[in-house]
């Protein structure tokens, strides 16, 4: 407490001159993200805080810079975000995207909680205080995602309750089991009342919801959604009065098609987020930055754009001293070269300068050691191709999962496929291919097969333990050779990414932390995985979307319409499985 009011009085003196303040950047074009107006002013800056916005060269300071005439915006801020995603643990996915000008992140830890638990959650809380950034906490309200699946782990309301004193913890996470809300099941409303006494928001999961089940979600004390996939979605959702997080990610690139939902009167109600994004993208892109950068190409007043990035997502989240250039404001705030392309010059945070040209000047170096049986998390037994069988008894009728490149939302599609010997034979020609999902958590013995359209792979296999969000082992491919190697191998590197061809393993990326996140530097795991991407080229020279994002979403029963979990095939329009044979009358 002393500490505190010692604090708050050095700022008080510093906005009054009774003190020198630590820092000044002068002459700089401010963002006011409240009037949507250019401000030219110093920012001062005392204890980490912007004091005063001084529009008259009144103040002094320890140490200055000069921004030139530059434009300065607030610090930006991810309203959803699954770090695991990145592949790299919250410390060095910091280091990543502080030079794109991401200050803050809101994270949901819900694929590392479905493979390791609270031990997972907690893993991530510690190694989130290393980062340079700040990282806030959503906790998982749904592991497993449904009951149509094995997960790692199981997580009630009681296990939730205490890691909501964390003080990084601002809520629960997305609320996708809808089901549980709508019957109002006494587990999932405890979660969410436990919630509302210790901490503030609940974010939603409405992927598919209709306006009625959407109502249900309000009643309930849901505030936010990132599934909309429309502009029209996106409407019904604000007039229902809920905010809506404009997804932009590797995946699910959802942007330019909400965007026209976003007007004068509503724009309060938006933000951004990536909520899934690959390393080399964030290297390469950034996030929010990128996101401002489109929203300015696709007509939207770059103020507007930069307000929906910083003060729409702090007040969503009840980040009271973050967003805003302003007094009583946590002084995170980035000097841009351009203001449509949102590339930053230079970010500072917490009132330090953080990063200069592109390069981070300062790295904290305390590592969180992380427990073995996170290491050791991928228990994949020795199949055979009898294994990964797929039998038809009465034709070659199939249910297939049709995917819809760089989106989640998969499709029923029902045709015939090459059957011999009543089995299916996968075909390069017509682009039928087998999947399987193997669980790999507690040695059930669960296979779940299926036979999916669109990924275009000319021979070998692809496979991975990214398979959201029970992240069981995931084989696609053209023969079962390949699909066993390809698994061999994610068991011996105990998980990652792989690409098989021909009997050979032609480019491998191992995630050893809980089969997720890499315990590499971003740097190398970027090489590594531009090496995967030349070999998926191997197996489909015409690729043109980000096959590894789209697989790993075809085993999430709660994303429309059809999907395959270690339980089977799954229709998740009737929430019911189906078998792969198709009935003649479909």
């Amino acid at each position: 407490m002393d500490n505190t009011i010692a604090s708050k009085k050095e700022r008080i003196l510093s906005s009054q001159h009774k003190r020198k303040a630590d820092f000044i950047l002068r002459n700089a074009q401010i963002a006011d993200v409240f009037n949507l107006q250019w401000r030219k002013a110093d920012i001062i800056v005392t204890g980490g805080m912007i004091v005063a916005i001084d529009e008259d060269g009144i103040f002094e300071a320890e140490h200055e810079e000069d921004a030139n005439g530059g434009y300065v915006i607030p610090g930006l801020i991810d309203g959803h975000i699954h770090i695991e995603s990145s592949m790299l643990p919250p410390s060095e996915f910091s280091k990543i995207l502080l030079p794109h000008g991401i200050t803050t992140v809101v994270t949901d830890p819900h694929e590392i909680a479905n493979v390791a638990g609270t031990e997972g959650i907690q893993f991530m809380l510690k190694d989130a205080k290393n980062a340079e950034m700040d990282i806030h906490v959503m906790l998982p309200s749904s592991v497993p995602a449904t009951s149509f699946e094995n997960a790692g782990a199981t997580l009630k309301a009681h296990d939730l309750a205490p890691l909501l004193t964390d003080s990084n913890v601002l809520g629960l996470a997305e609320v996708m089991d809808f089901p549980s809300v709508l019957n109002g099941e006494s587990d999932m409303l405890m979660k969410i009342a436990q919630t509302e006494v210790n901490k503030s928001v609940i974010d939603g999961h409405g992927a598919g919801l209709t306006a009625s089940q959407i109502r249900g979600y309000r009643v309930a004390g849901i505030e936010t959604d990132h599934e909309c996939v429309t502009a029209d979605e996106a409407r019904i959702r604000i007039q229902q009065g809920m905010y809506v997080l404009i997804r932009e990610g590797s995946a699910a690139k959802n942007l330019r098609d909400v965007l026209p939902a976003v007007n004068s009167a509503n724009a309060r109600r938006f933000l951004f987020c990536t909520d899934d994004k690959h390393l080399d993208e964030l290297i390469e892109e950034g996030s929010i930055n990128h996101s401002i950068a489109l929203a300015v190409e696709e007509g939207m007043e770059p103020l507007q754009a930069i307000q929906l990035a910083t003060l729409n997502a702090a007040e969503c989240y009840r980040l009271n001293q973050k967003g805003a250039l302003a007094e009583g404001y946590m002084a995170d705030f980035i000097l841009l070269d351009d203001v449509t392309t949102c590339n930053p010059q230079a970010v500072w945070k917490n009132g330090k300068k953080v990063v200069d040209n592109g390069q981070l000047l300062q790295s904290k170096l305390e590592t969180v050691p992380v427990p073995s049986s996170i290491l050791q998390s991928v228990h994949i037994p020795k199949l055979t191709s009898q294994d990964l069988g797929i039998a038809f008894k009465n034709g070659n009728l199939a249910n297939i999962i049709e995917i819809e490149p760089n989106q989640l939302i998969t499709h029923k599609k029902v045709a015939k496929v090459q059957v011999e010997n009543e089995m299916f034979v996968p075909s390069i020609k017509d682009d039928y291919l087998k999947l399987a999902v193997i669980e790999r958590h507690h040695n059930l013995g669960n296979i779940g097969l299926g036979i999916v359209h669109g990924f275009g792979l000319q021979k070998g296999a692809v496979a991975t333990t990214v398979a959201h969000d029970s992240h069981n082992a995931l084989v696609c491919g053209t023969n079962d050779e390949d699909m066993l190697l390809a698994l061999d191998t994610l068991q011996k590197m105990q998980g990652g990414y792989v690409v098989v061809a021909d009997g050979e393993v032609l480019s491998a990326l191992p995630l050893t932390i809980a089969g997720l996140m890499t315990n590499i530097k971003a740097e190398e795991a970027a090489k590594q995985l531009h090496g995967l991407h030349s070999a998926l080229l191997q197996l489909n020279p015409d690729l043109n979307f980000h096959l590894f994002l789209t697989l790993s979403f075809i085993a999430l029963p709660v994303i429309p319409h059809i999907k395959l979990t270690d339980t089977g095939l799954f229709d998740v329009t009737n929430f019911k499985h189906i078998p792969i044979e198709a009935d003649e009358s479909e």
